[in-house]
């Protein structure tokens, strides 16, 4: 299967974001470093860059999923859903991808790397997220 970049930017992202987390936030570059040694560091560029992105606006990022997770405290979600929830908020956030297409991708990230059941709650949070934004 042949993934777009940007598809393949938003899972390495994720997955540094992942590390980022687990690893109790040391700076990026170093998660970057680590999970690309022996592997070419240019292929996680991309994704680098919208970790950094997601990483500086980290606080906003979660009290908008907080707001739209009902029934949901953020630190009881689980950190691989919460980072697919961040990288959803900033694209819905920003005005460069359309809605539908931030996500579908979020989903899909979700189906990748979370449990059965985080795909649904990922569409669910960030449909609402959309629709409070008055972007669906």
């Amino acid at each position: 299967m042949v993934l777009r970049p940007e598809t393949r930017a938003r899972a390495r992202a994720l997955q540094l974001l992942y590390a980022w987390e687990v690893q109790h936030r040391p700076p990026l570059a170093e998660v970057a470093l680590e999970l690309a040694s022996g592997k070419d560091a240019r292929r996680w560029q991309s994704g680098m860059a919208l970790a950094e992105r997601v990483a500086a606006d980290v606080g906003r990022l979660d009290a908008e999923i907080a707001r739209s997770a009902e029934h949901w405290r953020l630190e009881r979600i689980g950190a691989v859903e919460r980072n697919i929830l961040r990288l959803g908020t900033l694209e819905l956030l920003g005005q460069q991808t359309p809605p539908a297409v931030a996500i579908d991708e979020a989903v899909r990230l979700a189906r990748w790397f979370a449990g059965p059941k985080a795909p649904a709650f990922v569409n669910g949070v960030l449909d609402a997220l959309g629709r409070r934004l008055g972007r669906l």
